[in-house]
């Protein structure tokens, strides 16, 4: 059973101006789409070609023969992870228990969003920004994670919501500003409807 491209849950160009649809046509078209068939390369006739994503992550994470694998699989669970953590006309601060466990964690929705661009801003190189809860405190919190890594490999961790900070998210629009686009992203993409989903599932 080969892995699959998940649809985008918005047209192309749905999230203009903030993120074009030149960028998406690229970034979902080209990237995840390349993560996906280089998986399925990588797998064929295996006994992890039947294994689910999540399991398949969590199973390879941290062994070196295994890497291609990981960040390949990571990679399709981390890209349709952050399309769903935006929708048109998003981002603003939030209403409902999200917005209680936001003010709870940082003391206010503005220094949440200060936490959060900082996070992407300050990842070296490649990598996310994420909005987790712990499995133990079930306080919310801000991390950061390089390359494909995920907190799905983190067993006390629970993504809320991600923005990708490698270059071809924001590179078309933004250039070399990389806190322009992911301020664009927080004032006017972020689905905290979606944030709420995870919230509850947790």
């Amino acid at each position: 059973m080969a892995f699959t491209l998940p649809p985008l849950p918005y047209d192309e160009s749905a999230l203009a101006p903030y993120i074009s649809a030149q960028t998406l046509s690229f970034h979902y078209g080209k990237h995840h789409k390349g993560y996906v068939d280089t998986l399925n390369k990588l797998v064929a006739g295996s006994e992890a070609e039947n294994t689910p994503l999540e399991e398949l992550i969590k199973s390879v994470h941290g062994q070196p023969d295994k890497a291609a694998i990981f960040n390949n699989a990571a990679q399709i669970w981390n890209h349709t992870f952050y399309w769903n953590s935006l929708k048109p006309g998003g981002g603003g601060e939030p209403t409902g228990t999200i917005a209680e466990l936001i003010k709870d964690a940082f003391g206010s929705y503005d220094e949440f969003k200060k936490q959060f661009i900082t996070a992407g801003t300050t990842q070296f190189g490649s990598g996310y920004a994420w909005l987790v809860k712990d499995k133990n405190s079930g306080k919310l919190s801000v991390i950061k994670t390089p390359n494909a890594e995920t907190p799905l490999t983190d067993p006390t961790k629970v993504p809320v919501l991600t923005f990708d900070v490698w270059e071809h998210a924001y590179y078309l629009d933004y250039q070399n500003l990389r806190p322009k686009y992911e301020e664009a992203v927080v004032d006017h993409l972020l689905n905290w409807e979606f944030a709420e989903k995870n919230l509850a599932s947790a």
